[in-house]
């Protein structure tokens, strides 16, 4: 089936929602977006983003070198990357669901040549029914390691695939306002129509393992709302919440394009 048969769905999935804020990758979680996937395919194709290589990696191996320089969490990025697939291989594979890796850097979304590429691959995928994952070739680019967390990686996938919907799964229940993070009880912005308004809410604080932070999923925000496609930022921590988004069930932050 391809695209005309069912909208596009680009989840985005964080460190942070992958290990559920531990130093190891979550197999419940993973078991989680396995299982809302399989019960959402009748409608929607799914392409994901993940991040969490360079977390997988400090499950198997420890590199001599200072974690925090870059050439080392290329090294671990490649070690990691391999292991990250086959925990997404082994969830999805319990509901006879095939993934498949696909490696991107910005530099490949400056060409049309390459932008035609990733298109068609991935057009390929969905339409024989296989789960595209994505993510930042660390080997060879440092952009999400360094910052970002995949975010502008994830909205410059779906602007390209032209999907229906983004969300981006964190550790958060969405934007918060600034006053009620300075007061202490975090506010969710709930509907957003204006962006450059928002940007004045977003702090510039980073979770344990994500590089990004809100302000990368304004960036992020910005691409999407050029392209027309709505964004949700949603808390990826809770558990079914692809679902309960859907039926307005979980607080988070739906950015619309009208």
């Amino acid at each position: 089936m391809g695209k005309s048969d069912k909208k596009r769905i680009l989840l985005k999935i964080g460190s942070n929602t992958l290990t559920k804020e531990t130093n190891t990758i979550s197999r419940d979680k993973l078991a989680d977006i396995a299982k809302q996937v399989s019960e959402l395919r009748n409608e929607y194709d799914f392409v994901i983003v993940s991040s969490g290589a360079v977390v997988a990696a400090k499950e198997l191996v420890k590199l001599q070198g200072a974690n925090k320089k870059v050439k080392v969490k290329q090294a671990l990025a490649s070690i990691g990357q391999p292991y990250l697939m086959r925990l997404f291989q082994d969830a999805f594979s319990k509901y006879d669901i095939i993934t498949a890796q696909c490696l991107l850097s910005y530099a490949d979304f400056e060409s049309e040549h390459t932008q035609k590429n990733i298109s068609n691959t991935i057009s390929v995928l969905l339409e024989n029914n296989y789960i595209p994952i994505i993510n930042e070739n660390d080997t060879v680019a440092t952009d999400e390691i360094k910052f970002g967390d995949n975010d502008k990686l994830a909205a410059l996938t779906a602007a390209l695939l032209k999907v229906d919907l983004c969300i981006i799964a964190t550790n958060t229940n969405g934007i918060y306002t600034k006053a009620s993070i300075k007061a202490g009880k975090p506010e969710t912005i709930k509907e957003v129509t204006d962006i450059s308004a928002l940007s004045e809410e977003v702090s510039d604080s980073k979770s344990s393992h994500g590089t990004g932070g809100m302000e990368s999923k304004i960036q992020a925000a910005e691409i999407l709302f050029k392209s027309n496609i709505e964004l949700w930022i949603v808390n990826g921590l809770i558990k079914n919440f692809i679902v309960l988004s859907r039926q307005n069930q979980n607080n988070f932050t739906k950015i619309n394009i009208k």
